[in-house]
């Protein structure tokens, strides 16, 4: 037994079909992100015109000594892509798993002691944090 549709038919199944590619496409294409109860440190430098590269240096890949020993860090970031304002050189990130995790950063021997270190090789720095609601 064969059917027959008629061209209006075929013509509305033809659009329904086109449709449906594009709908599922379209919701293909969307940008899926999320939004971690994370805490961002955001730092960025401006070094003092008497620190050399070598500690420049230290003092960046202290930062990675220091997630190691403050509980709560997930991740950190040493390279600053784009500064702003220009006239600023360095910048690191550091993720905290919570705000716990990051005011204990914050109290830390070990921050203190990277500090000490850091402190007088900077001309100028600044700080935000960053999580969501």
């Amino acid at each position: 037994m064969r059917i027959h549709f008629s061209r209006a038919t075929k013509i509305l199944a033809g659009s329904f079909l086109a449709a449906s590619f594009f709908a599922s496409g379209y919701v293909a294409g969307q940008n899926r992100f999320g939004q971690p109860k994370t805490i961002l440190h955001v730092v960025e430098l401006k070094w003092n015109p008497t620190a050399t590269d070598a500690d420049k240096q230290r003092a960046i890949e202290g930062i990675k000594d220091l997630a190691g020993k403050v509980p709560g860090i997930k991740n950190i970031w040493i390279k600053g892509e784009r500064m702003q304002p220009r006239d600023f050189n360095a910048a690191y990130a550091i993720e905290f798993r919570d705000r716990d995790a990051a005011d204990a950063y914050a109290e830390s021997k070990a921050h203190a002691a990277w500090e000490l270190q850091y402190v007088p090789l900077r001309e100028a720095s600044v700080s935000i944090q960053v999580t969501n609601p």
